[in-house]
């Protein structure tokens, strides 16, 4: 599956799904099991690359302080969310993750204390396979890799939070009063 075709699924889900992100990843479910099987496994192959392109420590970083913290899951969702939000803004945000802070519901997150994850968009393509042919999504033999997070730094510090991502730090490091 090309970059294009991945996106574009997610817009037509994105577009039937009323914008939240569980119905977002019901209907790329029922969009995706109306494909061929190869065409499942191009998606599911091709969500491994956009999630290991997405495993930056800044990201990470944008995630904790949106969300509060951000265990290892934590973070997988919160992508999963991002990818609901569509390609415009994952792409953007995965080069600026600072950016975020432009996004209306973070910036109303940073009052009322939301948290954005999306777990079942990570399963779409399993759930999909599974819906389209009964069986299970086969096993991927080539898998694609993460790259090392040696540069993480502390979450927590607030100096360096507001050094990093100043946008994000201003919302959630010292939220504005309401």
């Amino acid at each position: 599956m090309r970059t294009d075709d991945f996106w574009q699924l997610i817009d037509r889900a994105r577009a039937g799904g009323g914008g939240e992100p569980g119905a977002v990843a019901a209907r790329a479910v029922a969009l995706l099991a109306e494909r061929e099987p190869a065409d499942i496994v191009g998606y599911a192959r091709h969500q491994q690359r956009v999630l290991a392109a997405s495993y930056r420590v800044d990201l990470w970083g944008a995630a904790y302080l949106i969300n509060g913290g951000a265990s290892d899951d934590g973070f997988e969702y919160f992508r999963g969310w991002l990818m609901t939000q569509g390609r415009e803004v994952f792409a953007r945000a995965v080069a600026e993750p600072d950016s975020l802070a432009e996004l209306p519901q973070v910036r109303a997150a940073s009052l009322s204390g939301e948290e954005f994850e999306c777990e079942e968009m990570l399963s779409v393509p399993w759930d999909a396979y599974r819906k389209a042919t009964a069986t299970d999504l086969p096993a991927d033999r080539d898998p694609v890799p993460v790259p090392d997070l040696n540069d993480f730094w502390d979450f927590d510090d607030e100096e360096e939070a507001r050094r990093r991502l100043p946008k994000l730090a201003a919302l959630f490091v010292e939220p504005p009063a309401e």
